[in-house]
This record gives structure tokens, C-alpha cells and sequence, in this order.
């Protein structure tokens, strides 16, 4: 695991608190009013009935989703997230970090019919990721990704790079993260050599924002002959 990985998963242990405070109380306004819904209506839109979030961090979606009858499943890398998804009555959260699945050290199930992560790839190379949970769908499953839109999240600055999230404006006390920046065609690119086809593509707007407030990917395992 590279030095800017480690630090990005360390930062998660310190940070856990302040993020089970602020997505339980509703804060992160872009969450609030664009994204959560975003990424529900993207799910449910593909009728599944047995889902994996991945990065499931306190839960939030994996109680959504069993609301609605649909069977989920979390797995985080961060004790103290799992143990609130956990006690917020989520009990099918697997506590294991993306070098553990990637490595096939922890089970977690298969057979699903669609595995999200919400704002949860955050390090350089997730391509061996993306391939790891390719085999754990059906056939005809798929996987749904939102992240931070590229051209909004640029800063003028548009090339694949580590960058730096401090936190600015948020309540209570952070440590600042590292995170992987990529454009659109890297995005794309690792579907591709992770076995995916693009299926479809959404940029979640607020009708009073100029800006997307995301990137939102849905991808397909691509079949073989």
C-alpha cells in the first residue's frame, strides 16, 4: 500500500466520529439536498434484490435499502463506521479493507445483483478492486459508482492526481484526507480493464447549483463469449 493509501485509510480511523456526527445529522448539504437521493434512485432503478455497498461507511444506505425489502450488505475497512452500521441494525456489515478483498482474505459474499460505492474510491489504483467485485455479480448485475465530478472538482487543475480534502466548512474536528483525482477517461479506463462496460452515465444537479454536484456511473459486467 503506497504512503498517500495508508494516510487515506488512517485518516478514515480519525475521522470516523465527525463522519457518523455529520451524515446522521444531515450536514453535508450536497449530500442532503442531491447526492443520497442520487445514488438511492440510481440502486433502486435497477430493481435488485441483494445489494453490496462498498465503503458503506455508518450504514446510511444499507438501512435505506433494507427498507425497501431489498436485501444489503455492507463491508468498510473502518471498525468504529461498522460498529455504528451494526448498531444502527444493519448486523450484515464486514469489517475489511479494499487490499483484503482484493486478495480474497475475507468473504463477503457473491452472487449479487448490484454493488455501490458511494463516494468510496478514493485511492490511486482500483482496478484490481473493480475486477475483485466483478466476479461477485451475477451475470447480468451491475455496479453503480458516484464520486466527485471531474470537471467540477478540477480546480483548474485537470490531470489524475493526489490531492488534498481538508474539510473546509464542515462541523466539528477533521483530519485533512489525501485523495485520488481522476478525469472522466480515467474513470472510464478502469471500468474497461476491470471488465466493465459503461451502461449509463448521470451528473446529479441542484436545479439552483450551476455545477454538478456528482458523477454518477452505472457499468455492467461485459459478457463473455
Amino acid at each position: 500500500m503506497s504512503a498517500p493509501e495508508s494516510t487515506l485509510l488512517q485518516s478514515w480511523h480519525l475521522n470516523a466520529r465527525s463522519w457518523i456526527e455529520a451524515i446522521r445529522a444531515g450536514t453535508i448539504e450536497s449530500r442532503h439536498t442531491v447526492t443520497d437521493q442520487a445514488i438511492l434512485l440510481a440502486v433502486l432503478g435497477r430493481q435488485p434484490k441483494r445489494v453490496l455497498d462498498l465503503g458503506c461507511g455508518e450504514g446510511w444506505l444499507l438501512r435505506a435499502l433494507t427498507e425497501r425489502s431489498i436485501e444489503a450488505v455492507g463491508v468498510d475497512g473502518d471498525a468504529t463506521l461498522v460498529e455504528a452500521a451494526r448498531a444502527a441494525g444493519t448486523s450484515a456489515v464486514h469489517l475489511a479493507s479494499y487490499e483484503a478483498l482484493v486478495e480474497a482474505k475475507v468473504a463477503i459474499g457473491r452472487d449479487y445483483n448490484l454493488i455501490c460505492a458511494n463516494f468510496a474510491l478514493l485511492h490511486q489504483d482500483i482496478i484490481p478492486l473493480l475486477a475483485a467485485v466483478n466476479t461477485l455479480l451475477v451475470p447480468d448485475g451491475a455496479l453503480v459508482i458516484q464520486t466527485l465530478h471531474p470537471w467540477t472538482a478540477a480546480a483548474g487543475d485537470y490531470q489524475d492526481s493526489w490531492r488534498t480534502e481538508t474539510f473546509a466548512g464542515f462541523k466539528g474536528q477533521w483530519q485533512p484526507m489525501p485523495w485520488y483525482f481522476r478525469t472522466l477517461s480515467s474513470w472510464l479506463n478502469a471500468l474497461d480493464m476491470a471488465g466493465f462496460r459503461l451502461a449509463g452515465l448521470q451528473e446529479p444537479q441542484h436545479p439552483q447549483s450551476p455545477v454538478p454536484q456528482s458523477l454518477l456511473l452505472i457499468a455492467e459486467p461485459v459478457r463473455r463469449e
